[in-house]
């Protein structure tokens, strides 16, 4: 995923003080303390999730057959309510587990309203780079008790957080603020976001233009304006935003985003799964706008495994605009190099170049579901591999997935946590559902 989209056969990687310092065919390995061969695998920049809520994995399943504003105000903001810091970090922990076994390195996340912290930490322990924010929400109709919070009072939690944990640990763990969507957040909210994250040089996460019935509702809360000309009016816009979904945009958005250099979160099987409709990103590649992929949530997709976003977006477009709607290379920058720019990280992430962060994936192609190996490995790569065909993660240099085993995490604990977590968080979430 270098400048020229290289695809090299039988080449090295040389990693110094976790950073690429060499790519290249009979690299000298003399001094070297740790030596991996994956002869006969792919090794890819560690694959990125653009848009996701760790905070939700605890509620996989527990969410089907609804459309997005039934999902959120019946299922999700009373689950979300429900959490204290101990089951959040156990969602975390469950998240992050399967990003790493699945091949994923970095993510941009959004919690809910409180204990982020607990997602700082579960990312610090699991050696995984996260960019991420606490929801905040300061309006909104169906809005638990629990989630409600004042436009001070979200600024100042915000803000705190970003001080705790912006740029720690070698800049793994940095903050971005993430104002829920239009309809659970007033204009000063979304005024002062902007003018903060601008100030600190953090970034903005939020969604956008996501269900059709969302945008009949964002119309009549802003005066007849659709999502991204609202987040056009109140300064959220620009190469420091990431805007999740966008399925449902005007003319005149698609504009703003070409114009503003803001990038946009394609998330295929949440949209789907939820009923939301189909973005046309084939357009707004077209139009030069940056196009990230992720899952967004566990129970809006029931899977985090990007590979089967990769797939869902190379083959989406082909009913309405041909078979050859998307290249494979197309799909595969869309979850490394966009992926780094939905997390403002180009620099740091996204391809294998000198000087660049040792975020590294290595994939088995060789299993029945591959074979034969066609002659283009991305056709394999983005048609054909499952997360389970990662062989090896390596973040920052350090291996936090060695021949298909987690190195940071416990996968035996990490689901047991969750199991113990997850009734108890039911039940309270359900209660509140009732009271709502």
């Amino acid at each position: 995923m270098n400048r020229e989209r290289e695809v090299l056969v039988r080449a090295d990687v040389l990693v110094q003080e976790g950073r690429i310092a060499k790519v290249g065919r009979g690299l000298k390995t003399r001094g070297t303390r740790r030596v991996v061969d994956v002869t006969g695998k792919v090794v890819l920049p560690g694959l990125i999730h653009g848009h996701l809520h760790a905070c939700q994995t605890l509620f996989r399943g527990r969410a089907d057959g609804l459309e997005l504003l039934d999902w959120l105000r019946e299922r999700i903001w009373p689950f979300e309510a429900a959490h204290d810091a101990a089951s959040m970090r156990a969602s975390a922990d469950l998240t992050f587990a399967e990003l790493i076994r699945s091949g994923v390195t970095a993510a941009l996340d959004m919690g809910t309203v409180h204990h982020y912290d607990a997602v700082f930490e579960s990312a610090r322990d699991a050696g995984f780079r996260l960019v991420g924010g606490k929801a905040m929400m300061d309006a909104g109709e169906g809005v638990p008790q629990g989630l409600r919070e004042s436009t001070a009072g979200s600024l100042a939690e915000s803000l705190a957080l970003m001080e705790r944990w912006h740029g720690s640990h070698d800049g793994r763990l940095r903050y971005a603020f993430a104002p829920r969507f239009v309809l659970s957040c007033t204009p000063e909210l979304l005024r002062e976001v902007a003018r903060l994250a601008r100030e600190h040089g953090v970034r903005i996460h939020t969604h956008a233009s996501e269900n059709r019935k969302e945008t009949e509702a964002v119309r009549q809360y802003t005066g007849g304006q659709d999502n991204v000309a609202y987040f056009h009016t109140v300064g959220l816009c620009g190469p420091h935003v990431t805007l999740a979904h966008c399925v449902w945009l005007s003319e005149e958005e698609r504009h703003q985003l070409r114009e503003s250099r803001t990038v946009v979160c394609h998330c295929p099987g949440s949209n789907l799964k939820l009923g939301s409709g189909i973005a046309e990103i084939r357009e707004l590649l077209d139009a030069g706008v940056p196009v990230a992929l992720g899952a967004d949530g566990a129970p809006c997709n029931n899977t985090l495994d990007i590979f089967h976003e990769m797939r869902l977006a190379s083959v989406l477009q082909n009913p309405r605009r041909g078979p050859r709607a998307m290249a494979p290379m197309e799909v595969l920058e869309m979850a490394t190099l966009n992926g780094a720019r939905a997390l403002g990280l180009e620099d740091e992430v996204g391809s294998i170049e000198p000087g660049k962060r040792a975020d590294l994936t290595v994939v088995d192609v060789s299993g029945l579901h591959s074979s034969p190996m066609p002659g283009d490995v991305l056709s394999s790569l983005v048609y054909s591999a499952r997360g389970s065909d990662v062989a090896h993660v390596f973040i920052d240099g350090k291996p936090v997935l060695k021949d298909g085993v987690l190195t940071t995490l416990d996968a035996a604990s990490v689901m047991a946590s969750a199991n113990a977590h997850v009734e108890r968080i039911l039940r309270p979430g359900k209660r509140l559902r009732a009271r709502a």
